[in-house]
């Protein structure tokens, strides 16, 4: 594959400050596909200085203009579809025609949406004898995860240059190829020099280095919880602003009056959606004690298609892997039924591990409360509605859910009392403009739509 051996850095791929690289691999076959420049403190200082130079410039540049620049954007990632689904194929192992229609299609999407609603977001408002201004913050220091490689990078960088931001981005060890194709996108569509940084490298070096830097104004950061409480607390010392979007462990809840096989059968192609290396995945699924073996008897049918190779990627390398089957091995040994899948590798060669269903798992084993991130899929039972909504609410986590029943209103009324920042209805469509984000130990702040732009701003009144 196709890979820079520098950094881009104030509209130029200038050399890296060190000769370290980082090897990038193919997770499907094991195979070394590229070399990246491993960043050091002195490229993200580069990096920052120059996005800190830009920032006036784009900052007064009147909103129209700045929804141009980024339509020009969206037009050329619309153009470089097929070259970004292939990259992705390569460096996560997605499926091809996962790859083109989400990790490719829904990123031109996403930065549509910004192009829109650039142009027409109140950043003035009267509000009494007050004017009040929404400003961009600031230099953004992005950190992305390697399991949505551009869709990620777009929802944090479209809305910060919306806002009238300038960035850096550190991109996931494991994916960086995409993320150097993105920043020949920024060249092509012409934004100006510095208002879109790249410096590829490891997340203890490069990445820490980008959240303490002392001129980065807002660290948005996407990843484990852990990663995230860290960078929350380098923030924190520097009173600086963070947009965390963390883990999950997302409840499917279905409702005695729902359509159990469609509930089900919809939960499942939702929990395996990306080999299960999603945030947002419904890995556990909540049934009525009185439906529950015939829930468990339609997923171990449902899930014979999604075969690995062809509808299941691989793990994103091989700790991934063995992290996973960890998992499978702890379900096991704490007393939940393994129905479907198991440990042993599906295939002779990749990162692979097969879609897995358990049952007869209790809220409290370690496979219910904490995340996979993998196709790995947990069925609890409960007794009533007061039983489920206990056993949903009951993680560290609150990105996401579903509720599933005959009646819509049954299903709101119970989705209003979950934890969780986002809750599908009876299959509820994704929506791009919506707010995507968690409650807990999910996150802090939200992405997508005008709430994602808005984390972007900072507020000033005016006195008349």
């Amino acid at each position: 594959m196709k890979a820079h051996d520098g950094m881009y850095i104030g509209g130029a791929w200038r050399p890296a400050a060190g000769t370290d690289t980082i090897a990038v691999v193919n997770p499907a076959d094991e195979q070394v596909i590229a070399h990246v420049p491993a960043g050091t403190a002195e490229d993200v200082d580069a990096a920052v200085r120059a996005a800190r130079a830009a920032f006036p410039a784009w900052a007064a540049t009147p909103p129209a203009e700045r929804a141009t620049r980024l339509a020009a954007l969206r037009d050329v990632l619309a153009a470089r579809l097929e070259e970004i689904a292939e990259t992705v194929t390569a460096e996560l192992g997605a499926p091809a025609q996962f790859a083109q229609q989400v990790h490719a299609g829904l990123p031109v999407l996403i930065t549509g949406t910004y192009a829109e609603l650039v142009a027409s977001y109140p950043f003035e408002e009267k509000v009494g004898n007050s004017t009040v201004l929404h400003e961009p913050v600031g230099v953004v220091g992005a950190i992305t995860p390697w399991n949505y490689p551009l869709h990620q990078v777009v929802a944090k960088v479209a809305p910060a240059l919306a806002a009238g931001c300038t960035v850096v981005l550190k991109p996931a060890e494991d994916t960086p190829l995409t993320a150097q194709l993105f920043a020949e996108a920024v060249d092509e569509a012409g934004l100006p020099a510095g208002v879109f940084n790249l410096v590829t490298g490891l997340g203890p070096v490069a990445g820490q280095a980008l959240a303490e830097h002392e001129d980065v104004d807002l660290v948005s950061f996407t990843g484990s919880t852990a990663v995230g409480k860290r960078i929350g607390a380098l923030a924190g010392g520097a009173v600086k602003r963070v947009a965390l979007e963390l883990g999950g462990k997302s409840a499917n809840v279905v409702l005695p009056s729902a359509d159990l096989a469609k509930a089900v059968q919809t939960g499942l192609a939702n929990a395996l959606s990306n080999s299960g290396q999603r945030c947002s995945a419904l890995t556990r699924v909540l049934v009525h004690k009185d439906q529950y073996d015939e829930a468990v008897a339609i997923a171990a049918q449902a899930v014979a298609k999604y075969t690995p190779g062809d509808r299941i990627g691989p793990m994103v390398n091989a700790k991934q892997q063995q992290r996973v089957r960890g998992y499978i091995e702890k379900g096991v040994e704490e007393g939940a039924r393994l129905v479907v899948g198991g440990t042993d590798a599906p295939l002779d060669r990749g990162y692979y591990v097969s879609p897995t269903i358990f049952a007869d798992v209790t809220p409290e084993m370690t496979i219910a409360q904490e995340e996979i991130f993998g196709p790995v899929v947990s069925f609890l039972k409960y007794e009533d509605e007061d039983d489920a909504l206990r056993i949903a609410n009951g993680t560290v986590y609150g990105l996401a859910g579903a509720v599933w029943a005959g009646d819509e209103a049954e299903a709101v009324a119970f989705a209003r009392r979950m934890e969780a920042g986002q809750v599908d209805i009876n299959g509820g469509r994704f929506n791009p403009l919506a707010p995507f984000g968690g409650y807990k130990e999910s996150g802090v702040g939200r992405e997508l739509g005008a709430h994602g732009l808005a984390e972007y701003l900072q507020t000033k009144s005016l006195q008349f």
